[in-house]
Order: C-alpha cells, then sequence, then structure tokens
C-alpha cells in the first residue's frame, strides 16, 4: 500500500535550479554532473519561470555549431516558458496520469508559487515499483 498519495511524500526536495541569465554551458554542465533530464528555471525570488530539458540544452549546441559563432546563449534563450506544474499536495496518481497523457517526463512543484521540488518519471517508477513488490505476496 502506498503510505499515502501526496506527491510531496515521493517529489525530488531539492529540485536542480538555474535563472534565465546563466550560461547555457552551465546548464548544460549541470544535466550532465547531476545526470537528470531537465531543470527548473527560477527568478531570484525563487518563482519558476520556466524549464529547461536535454532537448533544448542540445539545440543550444546544434545552433551555436551550425551558426558557428560557439555562443552557446543563455537558459532564457531555450527554457519553455509556458510550464505545467503541480501543487505540493496534489494526487500522485492523477500527476501520473497528466505526465502520461501529455508525455512530460517532469513535472515542477510547487508552494504558494515557489519552487519546492520536483516529480519526475524515475520517482513515479520508483514509487510504483516498490508498490508491487510490497503487493505481491512471496
Amino acid at each position: 500500500m502506498l503510505r499515502s498519495v501526496d506527491i510531496s511524500d515521493y517529489m525530488i526536495h531539492r529540485p536542480v535550479k538555474i535563472h534565465a541569465e546563466d550560461e547555457m554551458s552551465t546548464a548544460i554542465g549541470l544535466v550532465l554532473d547531476n545526470k537528470i533530464s531537465g531543470i527548473c528555471v527560477v527568478n531570484e525570488q525563487g518563482d519558476l519561470v520556466g524549464v529547461l530539458s536535454e532537448m533544448d540544452c542540445l539545440k543550444a549546441i546544434l545552433a551555436a555549431t551550425y551558426n558557428e559563432h560557439g555562443d552557446l546563449g543563455t537558459a532564457g534563450d531555450y527554457m519553455t516558458t509556458d510550464v505545467e506544474y503541480c501543487d505540493i499536495h496534489a494526487d500522485l496518481v492523477d500527476v501520473a496520469d497528466d505526465m502520461i497523457k501529455k508525455g512530460h517526463r517532469r513535472r515542477p512543484v510547487l508552494d504558494h508559487g515557489k519552487l519546492v521540488g520536483q516529480i519526475t518519471c524515475r520517482q513515479l517508477l520508483r514509487v510504483v515499483s516498490e508498490f508491487n513488490q510490497r503487493a505481491v505476496p512471496l
């Protein structure tokens, strides 16, 4: 049995963050160093302003290579600003269902407008796997 269906029990509590003004080279380093598929982009107040995916990072690299200018730009140049997020007390099953329907790999978690976490497919897989292991009698 799940201990709850509250997203706050399963989310990443300290998601990797970056600011829109930060260089794409910094963002790419964070993605690679942390082995993650995306980064939350926040402003100085900690408000979510966008997300930056691995694909966005790849677009920046290819654009710089194609244009032969070498400047990758900033996170703000490539981030997605129309971001779907969930509330800190959202229902885990509802969030997972919506992520599947929309093909999202991650969802920022907000509490009163502030970024407090992130739920990813990896966390959801872990929850389902643990639930199935407990549910199957030996």
